[in-house]
């Protein structure tokens, strides 16, 4: 239910509404699809962000490829090793009414160890070489700007923007209704990546309410970790337990994954 409209524009890239809801308090939406909202936020983030930052044994620069609303930088500054996390959104106007209407998310813009680059994130991961540690990308579906953001090549650039030693992870999706994107994505990963590997999450603003990551790595197994890279963090959903079931998929997801007949 809806109580009331706060902000609508038409931005240069995208239809932005921002929405006041009975039950999940204030929404952003992007061309008529939930990006977040104030209830059930902090799944997405901390999921996208503390897998792969727990799998690290040392991320100390981190990128965000879109993420406008703020909530993976701030999950990504609860690490004390993250000396830097870039994040590069196309759209300004998103940032700017996240910090009006969704301050509890995006209150990691002043900190001084974010940089925050309004700017196109493919084309970043194109310029960028041997630079970061562990990529996110935290895009919106892949329609409009963000629809090169689930390329094979797009994989590419961010294998070759990563260390030697670096981990990516990409929200997929959800599996009911784009079984065949997440296939892509996970496939192209594996040609990529000598480590690949398919998490989910509950999210149930979002689609059928189960939610893909996809996360690519060249050296470190987020199945295969020591107990001490874990430290207690301020969550609400991620555990050092939820970190390896997240990994556990039911069988038609699983089949998602398989190589192809």
């Amino acid at each position: 239910k809806i109580n009331k409209t706060l902000h609508i524009e038409k931005t240069d890239f995208q239809q932005l509404d921002m929405i006041e809801t009975d039950e999940f308090g204030n929404m952003l939406v992007l061309d008529g699809m939930v990006m977040t909202s104030e209830r059930d936020e902090f799944v997405y983030h901390e999921m996208i962000a503390h897998v792969p930052l727990f799998t690290h044994p040392n991320p100390q620069k981190v990128l965000v490829v879109g993420g406008g609303d703020g909530g993976t930088i701030r999950e990504v500054l609860k690490h004390p090793n993250v000396q830097k996390v870039v994040q590069v959104e196309i759209d300004g106007k998103v940032v700017e009414y996240s910090k009006q209407y969704l301050p509890h998310i995006s209150f990691e813009y002043d900190n001084p160890r974010t940089e925050l680059i309004i700017g196109d994130g493919f084309m970043h991961i194109l310029e960028s070489t041997d630079e970061y540690d562990v990529i996110l990308v935290d895009s919106t579906e892949p329609v409009g700007p963000a629809a090169n953001l689930f390329t094979k090549g797009f994989y590419s650039g961010i294998s070759n923007a990563l260390k030697e030693d670096g981990i990516f992870v990409a929200q997929t999706d959800n599996p009911w209704f784009k079984g065949d994107l997440i296939r892509k994505a996970i496939h192209d990963t594996k040609e990529i990546f000598p480590v690949s590997k398919l998490y989910t999450c509950n999210i149930p603003t979002y689609p059928s309410g189960m939610w893909t990551f996809t996360l690519g790595s060249k050296k470190y197994d987020p199945l295969n970790m020591p107990d001490s890279r874990f430290f207690e963090l301020d969550t609400k959903y991620y555990t050092k337990e939820l970190h390896y079931a997240s990994f556990v998929l039911p069988k038609f997801v699983q089949e998602l994954c398989e190589e192809k007949k």
